[in-house]
């Protein structure tokens, strides 16, 4: 009897401990900073660093560029938030395994952040419009916010479409590559704002092509919206390095400098894998599709299918024009998602599967020359200006044209890339 009094009464002692335990656990408040589970070696997003900005933005009105990679994410085994929350929250907020992430603006909202409108670039807020497609200014349907364009009737914002904000938040996810107009964006973005005075906040994320430079530098004389300044078509740098650099090379109109803060990725250096959790661009499906888009988006600028109208964009290439007995891989492109209307629809393409291609920390003309040569009507291959717009120069088609091999081209490369890194080191956040 003694032994089950004592034992009765050590459990009613735990229980009571585990209930005072629950009752006293403290949530997380502003002053002072607490990280939920972090694992050390977890790669967090400017955007997940809420502490970094929270502070910078509260009692303001705010502008947000946006799409739909501009999200902070959740993991089911570890909460990857760095919490300084706008006063108590519940810890649910940032722990429930709901979702794997949630959009910026819903949790800049959820924090009682004014925000007053967002700007979206191409492919619109949804990321769901085909490239280079025009997109309207609208209202989103879940937040009620107004939506304006930078990829419609005007792709810098306008005095009139920024006079009623303090500052401006940019959160878009890039991959890298100079004809991938999102730096565009950014550099409208940065020279509206300088001529306004509102100040820029960017979240950094991982440049998944940032661990090497490479391709054709850009001539001042082909300027455009694939492509505004004189960098090589592979930069090596992220979003947030990237703007610096517009900035320190004085790019903005009249050499007008924006005033930028930038919130940095945590545990990332340019040599660090970086998996996109979800795809940039409606063409970009994977990591694949991502590590090719150097080197396949130069077929943009020619005739020849680059995987739109399929489910693996940028991860082959064909058109009815190749040499079916040399071009053995076969495919037809239809109409889908992202692609409405892409090359060669509905017709029998001729081309190379590179879906399982092992890719090298480079950018290569390997595919574009063995197109071209494989070509059985060589007119038919590039397009008026087009490849040129993405190349960034005239020279390289006429050394395609040539009959130059790749080696022998890369060779003319050497000396612009070896300028750029030097001017790159200067802007760099991470090793």
């Amino acid at each position: 009897m003694w032994f089950n009094v004592l034992k009765n009464t050590v459990l009613l002692f735990l229980l009571a401990l585990i209930s005072c335990a629950n009752l006293s656990k403290p949530k997380a408040t502003i002053k002072e900073a607490k990280t939920i589970k972090q694992s050390e070696k977890q790669t967090i997003v400017g955007a997940n660093r809420i502490g970094k900005y929270l502070p910078l933005i509260q009692g303001k009105r705010v502008g947000v560029v946006a799409n739909q990679t501009s999200v902070i994410f959740k993991n089911s085994q570890d909460s990857i938030f760095e919490v300084y929350p706008d006063g108590e929250i519940e810890l649910s907020h940032v722990e429930k395994n709901t979702k794997l992430h949630t959009h910026i603006i819903d949790s800049l909202l959820s924090l009682n952040i004014n925000i007053k409108k967002v700007f979206a670039p191409e492919h619109g807020f949804r990321g769901t419009a085909d490239a280079g497609e025009l997109v309207k200014d609208g209202i989103d349907t879940k937040t009620g916010l107004p939506l304006i364009s930078l990829h419609g009737k005007n792709r810098k914002p306008t005095p009139e479409q920024l006079k009623d904000l303090d500052v401006i938040i940019f959160d878009i996810q890039d991959v890298g590559v100079r004809f991938y107009t999102y730096i565009s964006t950014l550099h409208n973005v940065m020279e509206a704002s300088a001529e306004a005075g509102i100040p820029i906040i960017i979240f950094d994320r991982p440049n998944p092509n940032g661990h090497y430079v490479d391709g054709p530098t850009l001539e001042a004389k082909n300027k455009s919206f694939l492509g505004m300044h004189t960098i090589p078509l592979v930069h090596g740098m992220t979003i947030g390095e990237y703007a610096q650099m517009i900035n320190g090379e004085t790019w903005l109109e009249n050499g007008v400098k924006c005033e930028i803060t930038i919130i940095p990725v945590k545990n990332y250096t340019h040599n660090t894998f970086y998996s996109l959790p979800l795809r940039p661009s409606p063409n970009l499906p994977n990591d694949q599709s991502i590590k090719l888009y150097p080197s396949l988006g130069l077929f943009e600028g020619t005739n020849i299918n680059a995987g739109r109208g399929t489910e693996f964009q940028f991860q082959r290439y064909g058109a009815p024009f190749l040499d079916s007995e040399t071009m053995t891989f076969k495919y037809t492109p239809h109409a889908n998602f992202g692609a409405k209307y892409p090359k060669h629809k509905d017709k029998l393409c001729y081309g190379e599967d590179l879906s399982n291609a092992t890719i090298k920390d480079e950018m290569t003309l390997k595919w574009v020359i063995k197109a071209y040569e494989n070509s059985t009507d060589k007119s038919l291959f590039f397009l008026t200006n087009g490849f040129t717009k993405h190349a960034g120069t005239n020279k390289l088609q006429q050394q395609i044209e040539a009959g130059l091999s790749e080696v022998e081209i890369k060779a003319t490369w050497k000396d612009d890339l070896e300028a750029f890194k030097l001017i790159r080191e200067k802007y760099l956040i991470y090793d």
